[in-house]
């Protein structure tokens, strides 16, 4: 396979319009599994997502031009899932499973286009929401993240010469390297790219995912891109998302429902899929209450992942409930995915070796660490920790509470609701870095 020069393509594009996203199938592969199961327990819910940049001194609107996201959006909804990539969904084995999607799923996926958007400036950031049934909202998450990272990347690198983007991208690959050199002495490390949302750009991505597929070998399982999973050969990844219970939650009529939320999304969840595919994700609205409330059934499902919680004290944590239910630790999953790089891997693998299985979704700063790669210092190029959450179902404020009261989204009168319901415990300030 040739290797892209992609210091060559920044350097070289002159077209009117480089499109940022070219497939459908450039997405997480949960939102796909997600999607599935909203068709069929959710098909007329209306619900809007939101672009929030958490990176409030990066103003996104000053760097992007609004005529070029503009483009950028309006692209991205004339794309269509092709014949081709309806027949891999269809024909390849997911998670040791054939026929992961249904036959009807796939003849709607046919005609699936992206719905409209909503688009305008306020001091200096962009206000961008998509609204309409979840069905097709839900979709729009991972281009949306995709397309501003790498307009922001673009209008950082406009204007650099030709050597200068060289040596940007030599030290880029050369710092990635030596994070895979360090990562090959893990015997048994099971990794996985979950990079795409926050990437500097597709081709980097794709460059990422090739390099640690080789430097790694059997050690890197996967990628959470559907695409680059059916381009390279390897196992897409995934399972659900914050968006699950945070939409369940907000359909619930009176407090004891808002409790019960999370475990009735995670049931109808568990009536889809099975297996390798019954990994909880927590921490919605904190950790300590979901593990407090939760339903005996849930310690039969493989496995958790911690997501905004210090990863050793997360699992530490989940360990010890999962040994007062009288489960095998070393019989479980978990699953590391919150801001993960070679240290904290490191660190997390070597801390729970023998006590449980883990493995790592190693994103941001996989495919978009460039901090302190330009040659004069001056391009801009840290991560900005930018997310598309939802902030409301059938008219209806939506909330995240997170282990990170940092990471919470939501009115302030919503997150003290539901304060009220679910408890402060567990809940640590620290500072959102990607």
């Amino acid at each position: 396979m040739a290797v892209t020069d992609i210091a060559s393509r920044t350097y070289n594009h002159g077209w009117r319009l480089d499109p940022i996203v070219r497939s459908l199938l450039d997405t997480d592969f949960y939102k796909l599994l997600m999607l599935q199961m909203i068709r069929r327990y959710y098909p007329t819910q209306r619900v809007t997502f939101s672009v929030i940049n958490r990176s409030r001194h990066v103003r996104l609107a000053e760097v992007i031009d609004e005529g070029e996201l503009r483009a950028q959006l309006d692209h991205a909804r004339t794309i269509r899932f092709s014949k081709k990539e309806l027949i891999w969904l269809a024909g390849n084995s997911f998670y040791g499973k054939t026929q992961m999607f249904s036959a009807d799923f796939i003849n709607w996926l046919a005609a699936f286009r992206l719905p409209e958007y909503e688009l305008r400036k306020v001091d200096g950031q962009y206000e961008l929401h998509f609204h309409g049934p979840w069905t097709h909202t839900t979709m729009w998450e991972i281009p949306a993240l995709a397309i501003l990272n790498e307009l922001r990347s673009r209008q950082v690198t406009k204007g650099q010469g030709r050597f200068v983007l060289d040596v940007l991208y030599a030290r880029a690959k050369a710092k990635l390297w030596a994070k895979v050199e360090r990562l090959r002495k893990l015997d048994g490390l099971r990794l996985s790219d979950f990079g795409t949302r926050r990437r500097h750009g597709f081709l980097w991505q794709r460059w990422c995912v090739e390099a640690v597929k080789e430097g790694l070998g059997s050690s890197f399982t996967g990628t959470s891109n559907v695409l680059l999973a059916m381009d390279n050969d390897l196992e897409a990844i995934g399972t659900n998302a914050h968006e699950l219970p945070m939409v369940a939650a907000a359909l619930a009529d009176d407090e004891d429902e808002l409790r019960w939320a999370p475990y009735r999304i995670l049931d109808q969840w568990q009536h889809t899929y099975g297996g390798n595919l019954l990994i909880a994700l927590p921490d919605a609205f904190g950790t300590r209450s979901f593990l407090r409330d939760a339903p005996e059934w849930v310690a039969d499902w493989t496995g958790f992942r911690p997501d905004s919680a210090p990863p050793i004290a997360a699992g530490e944590e989940i360990i010890k409930w999962w040994k007062q239910k009288g489960r095998d630790p070393k019989e479980k999953l978990l699953v590391f995915s919150d801001a993960m790089d070679v240290g904290s891997i490191e660190e997390t693998y070597r801390h729970f070796a023998g006590q449980v299985r883990i493995s790592f979704g190693w994103g941001t700063n996989l495919t978009n660490d460039f901090v302190g790669c330009a040659p004069d210092g001056s391009a801009n190029l840290d991560p900005i920790s930018i997310v598309c959450k939802v902030t409301s179902v059938d008219g209806r404020p939506a909330v995240k509470l997170s282990d990170n009261p940092e990471k919470a989204t939501g009115t302030a009168s919503e997150i003290e609701r539901y304060l009220g319901v679910f408890g402060d415990a567990g809940r640590v300030r620290s500072p959102v870095q990607v």
